[in-house]
């Protein structure tokens, strides 16, 4: 946000110093300080709570898709349903080795 280097700083510092003084340069800087670190902390929390509505409204998202979609028993029942109504696929399979009545077992006929 702001780029400041050392020689601004130094210029700004001796620029206090003439204006404010040397007595009273310490507790300028000292309130100014304070300031600062309100300052920075208020910035801090506003990210945070922004960040928290944003992973809530997500969160509200995702749920709220989950909830139109179909649940996972509709879908466990749905397909039961189209199993059981194929007859192909609905018969036990035999055991290996067995042969199916009206079958012939050699291979010549």
């Amino acid at each position: 946000m702001f780029d400041i280097g050392f020689w601004e700083l130094l210029v700004i510092g001796v620029v206090a110093l003439l204006v404010i003084g040397p007595e009273r340069l310490p507790k300028v800087a000292r309130t100014a300080g304070l300031w600062v670190g309100r300052a920075r902390r208020f910035v801090s929390t506003v990210k945070a709570d922004i960040d928290r509505e944003i992973a809530a409204d997500e969160l509200k998202k995702v749920l709220r898709k989950q909830a139109e979609s179909s649940g996972l028993h509709d879908i466990i029942e749905e397909t039961k349903q189209s199993i059981g109504s194929e007859p192909s696929l609905s018969r036990k399979p035999e055991p290996p080795g067995q042969a199916k009545t009206g079958e012939s077992n050699d291979a010549s006929g």
